[in-house]
């Protein structure tokens, strides 16, 4: 229990450049992991220790989350830096799913952006304790109290400063308002933290707002802190401390530091934060399902001496072989011993086990309960569950994967070069939003992503990695189709070859799970109604095949089908001539034909978009939304210099507009896009789309 009390394992995540990746840096210079500051961009030629893809050094951004571990005050940290575009949304995803709490990093100037609020959804989905740290308190136009009450309105939470800006002139520091102490970064980098009784003047007063305003959102929710404030009497340092860390524990409160990463302001005094409020692996419940007991749900425990559970949670190319990072929640892993994979029951022995630094790494003989490590060599898949095979068989909750939204035809230059399907194969393995199909009419390979940065990167990535150029089609939308309306069916399906024929009749209907035709459903479903035996038993699953060969591709596009319900309660079957191909070609059949009759709808991807611009250019941005057909929805001046414009876009109508946002605004705006939902395309759009999709089949026979 004394080593698990001085473990944090904690994600650092936020919107698109908030400063991640500069934060991890200093928080890895502090903690004296590293010797020298680099920055992002890599204008001194080395760029950010986590960002070490070459990819991310030239482009300035995060691709691939990194690991890495600290020391800070005698505990251990390790961290997770993950990238912030929602194309790689998978990497915060896995990080999220694993850790114990989380650095919500929020910018400044603007405050909570449309990928904050992603990221929001990730650690509420996994219940991750997280605090907020407002970064770029440096930059004109930068407001904190601002940037807190949108973390309460628009995120819902119970967010409150435990630090505070002093901005005289400029950030200079922050007033820790539990201590109600000044506190300065000094020296080389900011190195030497300085306390001080002594708070400006124009300071105190904000100060002495900010300790009642948290007193008073504690006594809400904490029962120690609310009996005290009832009696009218003062909490003590350590008692705020206490209640803070219970609530943020629980989940019912969030503190907020601010600070600077790029100018060394309050980076210290964040990871004091971490090691004081967020929770330690033995204060996290973690479940699993004892698969040699129907699934029983089991709560693990972070004690080394139990039977060993670790999740694998993401996989990498390494020099060496496949890498696998593996989090240990119960029992430990030893370099040597044997671990049991639970989804394909094979044995591995563990040849090599490392703690990860960024691409770097360090041998250990052994990783105890609560820890994060990699192996190598072992044959997995990401979301694999591992076990020692002796004293438990357990197999962790899957963690949520989005659906891609945009396909590319792609094809190699050299047709004869091997490396094109091992690096697919690969890609596919270690992101689980990178799709691959050959089409089965045109027989290209199609990939399919998150957005076009996504794929562009993995062709890139090909190129430098494999020696492999491609050639690359259009940008195509991951469309769906859908009913809007119930239709029944009543299909016989006859052949008479001289022989034993075929023979099989389904009876049922077809409608819509969801009357909400924006809300999507990754699953459809097969109800199975019939009675007394009219459909032998031995063909239904035959009937749930076809079923399923007919939603793979629709009846009006050749898109996926998406939120239907097929449901058969009678039929009938001949003693010589059913089969259960028969069946299954009976039932693809009269799904096709009920379509018709159940208004079919083709759906859109409508991505919710955020334009930052400055406020000169504010009506050249309101326009080009609108001649791509965006719903406009909120528009707000972040300060004096800057605008920010939120709209519903059409992903179709996105291509090609960062673009045109540079030269509308003289390459000052910035745009992010995040999925929202599939919506109707228009009707007018839906016939041209259906038109043309008849013309290609009609073409091909």
């Amino acid at each position: 229990m004394e080593r698990l009390t001085k473990i944090r394992n904690i994600g650092i995540s936020a919107h698109i450049d908030s400063g991640k990746t500069t934060l991890t840096e200093r928080i890895l210079y502090f903690t004296g992991k590293i010797k020298e500051i680099h920055e992002v961009k890599g204008k001194d030629q080395v760029g950010a220790t986590m960002d070490w893809m070459e990819l991310e050094r030239e482009r300035g951004i995060t691709i691939q989350s990194a690991a890495t571990y600290a020391s800070w005050k005698d505990h251990n940290i390790n961290i997770i830096d993950t990238p912030g575009h929602i194309d790689f949304t998978i990497e915060v995803e896995r990080a999220l799913r694993v850790l114990d709490g989380a650095v919500l990093v929020v910018c400044g100037v603007g405050g909570v952006q449309s990928q904050t609020i992603t990221v929001d959804r990730q650690m509420k989905r996994y219940g991750v304790p997280r605090i907020a740290f407002i970064n770029k308190m440096d930059r004109a136009g930068a407001n904190a109290y601002r940037a807190v009450e949108m973390l309460n309105s628009k995120l819902k939470l119970n967010a409150a400063m435990v630090t505070i800006p002093v901005m005289t002139p400029e950030f200079r520091g922050v007033v820790d308002v539990v201590k109600m102490k000044l506190l300065t970064y000094e020296g080389h980098s900011g190195i030497d933290v300085v306390e001080s009784d002594e708070i400006p003047q124009d300071v105190v007063e904000k100060a002495q707002e900010a300790r009642a305003n948290l007193i008073g959102i504690l006594a809400d929710i904490d029962e120690h802190i609310c009996e005290l404030y009832l009696e009218e009497k003062e909490p003590t340092e350590t008692e705020l401390y206490d209640a803070i860390r219970r609530a943020t524990i629980s989940n019912s409160f969030v503190p907020v530091f601010v600070g600077s990463a790029f100018k060394n302001i309050g980076v210290q005094t964040l990871l004091d934060g971490v090691l004081k409020y967020l929770p330690n692996p033995s204060e996290r419940t973690n479940v699993a399902l004892d698969t040699a007991k129907d699934e029983v749900r089991v709560a693990l425990r972070a004690d080394s001496a139990l039977g060993f559970c670790g999740l694998g949670f993401k996989l990498e190319e390494g020099r060496y072989g496949q890498l696998t990072y593996i989090r240990v929640y119960q029992g430990k892993l030893e370099r040597g011993s044997t671990i049991y994979n639970i989804r394909t029951g094979k044995k591995t022995k563990v040849s090599r086990l490392v703690r990860m630094h960024s691409n770097s790494m360090e041998d250990v003989s052994e990783i105890c309960a609560g820890e994060i490590c990699a192996l190598f060599g072992i044959d997995c898949a990401s979301g694999d569950t591992f076990t020692d095979g002796k004293e438990c068989f357990y197999t962790m909750e899957s963690m949520f994967v989005p659906e891609p939204v945009i396909s590319l035809s792609l094809a190699p230059k050299e047709r004869t070069n091997p490396n094109f399907s091992r690096a697919l194969s690969r890609f596919q393995r270690e992101d689980p939003t990178f799709r691959v199909r050959v089409d089965p009419d045109s027989k290209e390979t199609v990939i399919y992503g998150m957005g076009e940065l996504h794929l562009d990167i993995y062709v890139q990535r090909m190129k430098r990695e494999y020696g492999v150029e491609c050639v690359t089609g259009k940008p195509l939308v991951a469309y769906r189709e859908t009913i809007g309306a119930k239709s029944e069916f009543n299909h016989t399906h006859k052949k008479q070859t001289g022989g034993a024929g075929q023979f099989a009749r389904v009876i049922g209907y077809i409608e819509p799970i969801s009357y909400d035709i924006e809300q999507i459903y990754s699953k459809n479903e097969f109800v199975n109604n019939v009675t007394g035996g009219k459909i032998p038993t031995q063909y239904l699953p035959a009937c749930e095949k076809g079923f399923g060969d007919a939603v793979a591709q629709g009846a009006i596009c050749g898109y996926p089908m998406v939120n239907v319900r097929f449901e058969v309660h009678d039929g009938l079957a001949h003693a010589v001539d059913s089969s259960e191909l028969a069946f299954r070609v009976a039932t693809f059949h009269a799904f096709r034909d009920a379509v018709k009759t159940a208004n079919p709808i083709v759906l859109e991807p409508i991505m919710d978009v955020e334009v930052t611009a400055p406020v000169e250019y504010q009506g050249n941005v309101l326009g080009s939304l609108n001649k791509r057909g965006g719903l406009i929805s909120d528009t707000e001046n972040l300060n004096e210099e800057y605008c920010l414009v939120k709209a519903q876009v059409s992903l179709n109508a996105m291509f090609g507009y960062s673009n045109e946002l540079r030269s509308l605004t003289q390459g000052k705006g910035e745009f992010s896009m995040d999925y929202l939902k599939h919506s109707p395309v228009p009707r007018s759009e839906q016939e041209l789309m259906i038109k043309e999709y008849q013309k290609k089949n009609s073409s091909k026979n």
